[in-house]
């Protein structure tokens, strides 16, 4: 029998945070020096499963558009 991943895990951490600095996807996106999409960071936020690679990236993006230092536990659940 085939173990499937539960792939959709609800609201994030990250969200709140892009609300709580008044940020927007775009804003993530063009603070982010790496290749991150708005598709990405709208995955993100609705908690569709991502790569560590994109989870990290999402962490790099918010930290320098914040200027704060989280760690990817506080973004993500999982």
């Amino acid at each position: 029998m085939e173990e499937t991943i539960e792939r959709n895990l609800g609201p994030q951490p990250i969200a709140d945070l892009l609300q709580q600095f008044s940020l927007k996807t775009h804003d993530l996106v063009a603070a982010s020096e790496e290749h991150i999409t708005h598709k990405m960071v709208t995955k993100a936020c609705k908690g569709r499963r991502l790569t560590k690679n994109i989870q990290n990236k999402m962490v790099r993006a918010l930290n320098k558009a914040t200027d704060n230092n989280f760690k990817k536990d506080q973004l993500f659940t999982y």
